[in-house]
């Protein structure tokens, strides 16, 4: 076993390890210090051991507990562990896909790391992220062990979300090992999609929302309209089932995707437009269109508590404008990946848009994201995308 610094954390902290939470701030350490990304021992004001954990010199949080029965070593064997521990999770899921989260953070209890897959057999590609110091120290071990496990095709390294900085990491977009080309192609059910893992939003396709595209298509008929659509994702399953498909979102590339992905599965009845949806749903408004299926699906709008109030006003907008182009009889599907905004504040705003709307409405399903990006009880943040389906009774 090597040696390892030690931290000691304040009752609180304690309390929120033993409770489950992996995370303890920078408020509750009340002794120790170690070099960034170093593997510690975490124990009470007391002395008594706590936790295995990966140590942040910046971030607030200054501990990502690793758990108490971790063996430590100077190979990081660990990671392998529990990287086949999570991708034998994956497998019993049998997801109908060829691209899913392999590795959900702290949710695989490797805090900081996340691991998406795209195609299949010999066609895989991994993308990797590492979200704290811990996890961006060892990324050649991650690496290795995907590469032993795996073999996939390529491996790329998506080290460009902005929470990189609070780590004092740098954003960048790095080739690991192999090939990627520009646009993979995959399947999601019968669908298939082409995204650019280099370029497209988080690793390359909105991996959480899968099992939501195929509940929505069960609601699906009529003429049917997906508000920030993305890659098509919601559009191409709807399709199926609805008469016609209107796909908007206000990015020129995202329009031209999923004008693409339309081409891919020889969709007739999709059309994609690119406009701010704001402005498109009120006028649509105006000239008392109605459609009998709608999906919004929009960005975060609250990407930190700062952000809100304006962004519970956003909500609602669209909502609101939503719910009076929807035909009676019809169905919403709406949803927040804003953790922000957690699952009562959204069935708050929709009541009260749907009391401006005066429309009656029932809740008929409540969804979150996909299997593969699992929750954590007693771990909050862990629960960010949430998902409703509603009709409209009158």
């Amino acid at each position: 076993m090597s040696s390892s610094a030690v931290v000691s954390v304040s009752r609180r902290g304690a309390d929120r390890l033993r409770a489950g939470h992996p995370w303890v701030y920078r408020s509750d350490v009340t002794s120790g210090d170690a070099e960034p990304g170093d593997l510690v021992e975490v124990r009470s004001e007391r002395g008594r051991p706590l936790a295995w954990a990966l140590w942040s010199s910046t971030s607030q949080i200054a501990i990502r507990s690793l758990g108490h029965d971790l063996e430590p070593d100077g190979d990081d064997r660990w990671i392998g562990a529990r990287v086949a521990a999570a991708a034998a999770c994956r497998d019993a899921m049998a997801i109908d896909a060829s691209a899913w989260r392999l590795v959900h953070a702290e949710a695989d209890r490797l805090p900081g790391l996340v691991v998406d897959r795209y195609g299949d057999g010999r066609d895989t590609y991994l993308v990797v992220q590492t979200l704290c110091q811990g996890m961006d120290r060892r990324l050649e071990t991650i690496t290795r062990a995907l590469e032993g496990r795996f073999a996939p095709r390529g491996i790329l390294a998506r080290n460009d979300p902005k929470a990189r900085r609070l780590e004092g990491l740098d954003e960048t977009v790095e080739l690991l090992s192999g090939e990627v080309p520009e646009v993979v192609e995959v399947r999601e059910g019968s669908m298939t999609i082409g995204t650019s893992l280099w370029e497209g939003q988080k690793t390359g396709l909105f991996l959480d929302q899968r099992e939501n595209h195929v509940a929505a298509a069960g609601y699906a008929r009529g003429r049917a309209l997906d508000a920030f659509t993305y890659h098509g994702g919601f559009a191409l399953a709807l399709a199926g089932r609805a008469s016609s498909v209107l796909a908007l979102d206000s990015s020129s590339a995202a329009a031209a995707a999923t004008r693409a992905n339309v081409e891919r599965n020889r969709l007739a009845n999709v059309e994609v437009r690119e406009a701010n949806v704001f402005d498109e749903l009120r006028e649509r408004e105006v000239a008392r269109e109605r459609f009998d299926t709608i999906v919004l699906d929009p960005p975060a709008f609250a990407k930190n508590r700062a952000s809100l109030d304006r962004a519970v006003a956003g909500y609602k907008e669209i909502n609101l404008r939503a719910l009076k182009l929807l035909a009676p009889g019809g169905h919403l599907v709406t949803c927040s990946c804003s953790y922000h905004v957690d699952e009562a504040s959204l069935l708050g705003i929709v009541a009260e848009a749907a009391r401006d709307a005066g429309a009656t409405v029932a809740l008929v399903e409540k969804r979150m994201q996909s299997r593969d990006h699992p929750v954590m009880l007693g771990v909050p943040e862990t629960y960010y995308l949430k998902c409703l389906v509603l009709r409209r009774v009158i």
